[in-house]
């Protein structure tokens, strides 16, 4: 018996803590969200379709030139920081720290060179001439701002100083949106670029500002010692890096396809899509990433340990993205209105596919943090390889008979066939197991998302929104239900606990 409630209060703490984790970087990203909102609408106001596309389509250069010229330190920096963290030895973490910052620097002027250098080949092969090598040229700022960023966010990440990213999170958006709306404004399209730079330039300041809270001293180090800390940060961060660029690249591809195959309005359309469809998930993969990671990291060695971790994490997320891939199906244009205009109407049949996709990378993404906690280079690489053929594959195919369509149908195509190759791969690899919970939970939800999303292709409009809406609120309250049995209640407002118990959602007592 003592066996049995121990073991029920150590679960209810493990919720309890990936809650908290959740509800810490889910706060920021809800109100990185509203943040959101003003800034899309304003460049799609400002913009429309066709230069929103040209914004989606320099963001996915300064993304793939940074996971290239990163190497992937920020994610192995995170797993490095974590294990010193992990064994405690103080001299361990301040190396790790040293190495990490210099490394970071160094390789941020390497990509911004880099890019420069090749900004005439990578103007021809995205838009067909020449004409945008300066502005490509000038997107180097935005690389060597992003990676020495990312370094400072490893070691809050590996340190996890969850409510420091949360806060930084909205800083960063926040300045960010404040300085960029006007440069668009004021420039236009000619502005786009100085945005994503200043943008960048923000994010160095906020990291920098959280990051210098870690009180770690400058060890003194030989060279010989910087190299052997140096090299497991890099055979490690090399495979992030090649997942890092597979990702970044399948996104360049997929722009590059719509708008070779489309038009620049198209390219538009998608970028809408694809920014609005990754907003509610967003928030869900990133505090698994932000707290999840680094603790099952420290958990690695220990299968069944590591098991139980990602079993509860894939439940909470699946729990907390249901609701939200339900309501952006049932309300896509009235989110499409709000966001960006009319003239963005088109988008909201890509959107819709994005949103299963989504909903299917909420049940993947926790399979696939086994493989990185564990290391296994190889295998995660080719897992990321595979990916990235299937999606640009058949966006190529899709886009061709689909129009922009079909860049969403290949989204969702592609996160069908990773849950179906990454299970037996960590089935066998740590003897993960859906457990019956999970199985259920997952049911549920892609039988009611499947079922709203059949329904607007169906159905009458009116109809389907009326359906949506309820199965919306059928969700919503099977998963707050749900998350009030897995967990104490001590972490709920007193007034929300109140409001609860008078929709008889909860007992004040319990």
């Amino acid at each position: 018996m003592t066996n049995l409630t121990g073991g029920k209060a150590q679960a209810t703490h493990s919720y309890n803590q990936i809650l908290k984790s959740s509800a810490m970087i889910g706060g920021s990203s809800a109100v990185n969200i509203v943040i959101g909102i003003i800034r899309t609408k304003a460049m799609a106001l400002l913009l429309g379709p066709a230069g929103f596309g040209l914004m989606g389509l320099y963001g996915s250069i300064a993304n793939m030139a940074q996971s290239i010229a990163g190497m992937g330190i920020n994610s192995s920096g995170v797993r490095q920081i974590a294990e010193a963290v992990g064994t405690g030895e103080t001299i361990r973490i301040e190396k790790n720290v040293a190495v990490l910052r210099r490394t970071s620097l160094g390789l941020g002027i390497v990509g911004a060179v880099l890019l420069v250098v090749f900004s005439r080949q990578i103007s021809t092969l995205t838009f067909g001439s020449d004409q945008h090598t300066a502005a490509i040229a000038l997107l180097s700022l935005a690389v060597l701002f992003g990676l020495i960023s990312a370094g400072q966010m490893a070691l809050i990440q590996g340190m996890r100083r969850i409510a420091d990213l949360a806060k930084l999170g909205v800083l960063g958006s926040g300045i960010g949106a404040l300085v960029s709306i006007p440069i668009v404004y004021f420039l236009g399209e000619d502005g786009v670029v100085p945005a994503l730079i200043v943008t960048a330039a923000m994010s160095v300041v906020t990291t920098w500002w959280f990051s210098r809270k870690v009180e770690i001293r400058p060890p003194a180090m030989t060279a010989s010692e910087v190299m052997r800390e140096l090299a497991p940060l890099l055979k490690l961060g090399f495979a992030f890096m090649a997942s890092g660029f597979l990702i970044t690249g399948a996104a360049y591809a997929v722009r590059t396809i719509v708008l070779r195959l489309d038009g620049m309005d198209a390219a538009g359309l998608y970028q809408s899509a694809w920014t609005l469809g990754g907003l509610y998930v967003g928030f869900i993969l990133q505090s698994m990433g932000a707290d999840f990671y680094p603790r099952l990291t420290a958990v690695c060695g220990d299968n069944a340990e590591c098991n139980r971790m990602v079993n509860e994490q894939a439940q909470i997320s699946l729990l907390l993205a249901g609701p939200g891939v339900i309501a952006t199906l049932t309300f896509t244009p009235i989110a499409i209105a709000l966001f960006y205009s009319t003239k963005f109407m088109a988008a909201v049949g890509v959107l819709r596919w994005i949103c299963l996709g989504a909903a299917l990378q909420v049940i993947t993404w926790p399979m696939g943090t086994i493989i990185m906690a564990k290391g296994a280079q190889r295998i995660f690489f080719v897992t990321e390889f595979a990916w990235t053929v299937v999606n640009v594959g058949l966006a190529w195919s899709c886009v061709r008979y689909f129009g922009v369509n079909g860049a969403g149908m290949a989204f969702f195509g592609s996160y069908l066939f990773h849950g179906l190759l990454l299970y037996p791969i960590v089935r066998r690899m740590s003897g993960f197991r859906w457990t019956p919970v999970n199985k259920r939970t997952g049911v549920f939800y892609l039988f009611m998302i499947t079922m709203v999303f059949c329904s607007m292709y169906i159905l009458p409009f009116w109809l389907a929104t009326i359906i949506g809406g309820v199965v919306t609120l059928l969700s919503f309250v099977y998963t707050i239900r749900t998350l009030l049995t897995l967990t104490s209640h001590d972490w709920i407002p007193r007034p929300m606990l109140r409001l609860m118990s008078w929709f008889r959602l909860a007992s004040i007592g319990s």
